[in-house]
């Protein structure tokens, strides 16, 4: 079937992307539509006295100008956090609840704090210029090291230490005990940077409000939007959720970030109630730097014990996390799964590891592409390396003597993930041979008679894929035609592609009679959205439930229909047969004659379709191998990225040429992280110091090879159509890669560590700090 699961199918969507049809946020103009600016916090740490309104609202076109008093007096609420360690068995942490506008204190740069809503978004800028915030200057802590310091200013003043929380695995006595007896210690030290998610869309949002009704409808560029009508609706404006409606239509990149619900969404709502007209709201590219939620930012010590034979025996580390100044929606996410990847595709026999999850007045930190997984890895493969370095054993040659064995699946890690399936050393061999990693002294030979430094780097990673349940529906319509509608949530990753090609093969149907809907609550029953690479395992896998669901009815039909008894029709290659003869009927006609308007029982209903769930016991474990390759110019610290492969394990491969899409753009941002991309404050003010793309370093093109990448097939075993998720893996894997293979190049010289992002300065440092080039 050439639209069918596994081809290469190339994404309906693009034609409207690349012809400029798509429907963003700002595409939309409503009728009366007003416009809405925020005000920001321009101090790190303040008490507001009071806020000076008066000339903005007397200023051309000004609707409205809002505070946080304002939503005080109408009951708003504010934004709680949603997941909490204790519901994965760990200590309970600090929960938050982030205002929609400040109310009587700021507590990071870019909190905000008013909102001015104008005839036009001129207006509206101007207007917001003219709002005068009476700040109490309080001293502030940017950093998790300052913000823990005895004597800190604190975050929240019932947080004591400005500890949010400090969770732990493993067994401390058994691994001091394996540390007492080993061989090899290797010991590493350091930062991950912060990052922005820097999405190709800036979040906006439109708020409509129906006095009639009483009803709310938000439009939004988000990742969730049920998740977003339920916080608007019971934390924010306190209305039963029926009276609220979300619809997100085209999203250009979320990864993350626009999972969580923002106090926006909820204002542009309020607003709009407020003054009687649809309110929009469209960040602009350094508001998204200076209010968005951020991600990564973790110091950490670590050490990896081995025997003389390169045995792993212990993996022990200390960690924290720099939270921000609130805890959003699934901001917990990423420690705690840092910890629960770290031991990753290794059998080790004892692990002791920690991170505490710490706030600072800087903006929040939440799930970024990879959520945790990046750290995790990223401090294991750390210490392989170096445990390489020391020992003298092959890096190669380490890991395979410690994967998990195929032998050894089911096998449970000490941070209770169940790992059902993965052939960890093939899919290593794999790599090496792709990657040419036998004829890399003949390139380095070559380099450095031109006087560069070449080095060659290796990861292999494990992720954690799809999370809670979700559902899936199915209907036909009287012309034939079937639409799915899903709960998950497409922000560019090709579901209305895929999940097309997945009911085509499933139910016979053609592909271009397979439409898509998602995105609305009005007509999507529920869903949780789209993060953690979540869609094919579990909205696929709902998906599955339904069209087994449709055929179940469409056989029932089939027999009404043709005069059989249910138990003789059979299903196969979208036709119902009476077995042992060639009566047959297709899916599609089923499908229309299952809206007749008379002659189908009663016991049938009215037109054919199917509701499916699913819920994962344990996430699918997609993993891989990525080898980097690294040229080094030692004159200018520049760091070109010459060749990279990946072979990569994410079960049934749907459609390979989405999937290698996705592991492409992981692998993307990966580099990013490795050598161009951080957030920076200023230490003492805490103001943001990477507030626009001129700071903050996206790699371009030129920066990035092409990706050399193979697939290695290993079913799933936890989810019925055997799939492991394929967004995040690239992004995992890429990190460390890249570092090792600047590490390999600079190890000659004596350079055994860098900070991230390894930028030509930190480069150029690093080497001349040690007098040789």
């Amino acid at each position: 079937m050439s639209f069918g699961i596994g081809q290469p199918v190339t994404r309906t969507e693009d034609p409207r992307f690349l012809t400029g049809r798509g429907t963003y946020v700002d595409d939309i103009t409503l009728s009366r539509m007003a416009y809405a600016v925020l005000v920001y916090a321009n101090v790190a740490h303040a008490g507001i006295n009071g806020i000076d309104r008066a000339a903005a609202e007397a200023a051309p076109g000004v609707l409205a100008v809002l505070t946080g008093q304002d939503a005080a007096a109408d009951g708003l609420g504010g934004l709680p956090t949603g997941f909490l360690p204790q519901m994965v068995g760990l200590t309970p942490g600090y929960a938050t609840v982030q205002p929609v506008l400040a109310v009587d204190r700021v507590r990071h740069v870019g909190e905000r704090v008013a909102m001015v809503v104008a005839e036009t978004p001129e207006q509206a800028r101007d207007a917001a210029e003219l709002v005068v915030v009476d700040y109490e200057i309080r001293d502030a802590v940017i950093d998790p090291s300052s913000a823990i310091a005895d004597g800190a200013p604190l975050v929240h003043d019932d947080a004591p230490g400005n500890v949010a929380v400090d969770i732990s695995y493993g067994d401390a006595d058994a691994a001091s005990a394996a540390f007492a007896g080993a061989a090899h210690i290797a010991r590493v030290a350091y930062r991950q940077n912060r990052l922005a998610a820097c999405s190709m869309e800036p979040r906006g949002a439109i708020g409509e409000y129906n006095e009639a009704d009483r009803r709310y409808t938000i439009t939004t560029s988000a990742q969730n939007p049920h998740g977003i009508r339920t916080n608007v609706a019971q934390s924010v404006l306190k209305v039963p959720e029926a009276a609220v409606r979300v619809i997100a239509r085209d999203v250009g990149g979320g990864f993350g970030m626009k999972g969580a619900t923002y106090p926006d969404e909820a204002l542009v709502a309020w607003a709009a109630r407020r003054t009687g007209r649809p309110v929009k709201w469209i960040a602009d590219r350094s508001e998204s730097m200076l209010s968005d939620n951020q991600s990564r930012e973790q110091v950490i010590e670590g050490e990896l014990a081995l025997d003389g034979d390169g045995k792993f025996l212990a993996l022990r580390f200390r960690a924290m996390h720099n939270a921000g100044a609130y805890i959003p929606g699934s901001g917990y996410i990423p420690p705690v799964y840092s910890l629960r990847i770290a031991p990753s595709v290794y059998d080790i026999p004892a692990i002791d590891i920690s991170t505490r999850h710490v706030f600072s007045h800087t903006a929040p930190t939440a799930p970024y592409r990879g959520a945790g997984r990046p750290e995790g890895i990223y401090i294991t493969e750390r210490l392989i390396d170096e445990a390489a370095r020391i020992s003298g054993i092959d890096r190669t040659e380490l890991r395979r003597r410690n994967f998990i064995t195929p032998e050894a699946m089911p096998y449970t890690t000490h941070t209770r993930f169940v790992y059902d399936s993965g052939d960890f050393a093939t899919v290593l061999d794999k790599c090496l041979a792709l990657s040419d990693w036998r004829g890399f002294d003949a390139r380095r030979q070559t380099s450095e008679k031109a006087g560069k430094r070449r080095g060659i780097g290796l990861t292999y990673y494990i992720d954690d894929c799809g999370n809670f349940n979700d559902r899936a529906d199915i209907r036909f319509d009287p012309g034939g035609s079937v639409t799915v509608f899903a709960g998950t949530f497409s922000h560019g990753q090709g579901h209305e592609t895929v999940y097309a090609q997945m009911v085509s093969d499933w139910l016979g149907v053609p592909f271009d009679a397979v439409h898509f809907e998602q995105g609305d609550t009005a007509t999507v029953p529920f869903g949780r959205g789209t993060v953690a690479s979540r869609s094919m395992v579990v909205g696929g896998s709902a998906l599955r439930a339904a069209a087994d669901t449709v055929i179940d009815k469409g056989k029932k039909l089939a027999a009404h229909l043709m005069e059989a008894d249910p138990g003789d029709i059979d299903f196969a290659d979208g036709m119902f047969t009476i077995a042992g003869t060639d009566r047959a009927m297709s899916m599609t006609d089923i499908g229309r004659a299952s809206f007749r308007p008379a002659g189908i029982p009663a016991a049938l209903g009215l037109g054919l379709d199917g509701a499916g769930a699913f819920g994962v016991s344990q996430p699918s474990f997609p993993n891989g191998c990525h080898v980097c390759e690294v040229e080094i110019d030692p004159d200018t610290g520049q760091v070109a990225i010459e060749r990279y492969a990946v072979v990569d394990d994410i079960g049934v491969v749907l459609n390979p040429l989405l999937a290698e899409g996705q592991i492409v753009g992981g692998v993307v941002q990966g580099i990013g992280q490795a050598v161009t991309k951080e957030v920076r404050y200023d230490p003492e003010s805490g103001q943001l110091l990477s507030g626009s793309l001129m700071d903050y370093g996206l790699p371009r093109a030129d920066e990035v090879p092409g990706v050399d990448l193979a697939l290695h097939e290993v079913p799933c075993l936890s989810n019925p159509i055997g799939v492991k998720g394929a967004g995040e893996g690239g992004t995992v894997g890429a990190t460390p890669a890249v570092i090792s293979a600047i590490l390999d190049a600079l190890g000659p010289l004596g350079v055994t560590h860098i900070e991230m992002p390894a930028t030509p300065e930190r480069v150029w440092r690093a080497i001349h700090s040690l007098g040789v080039a």
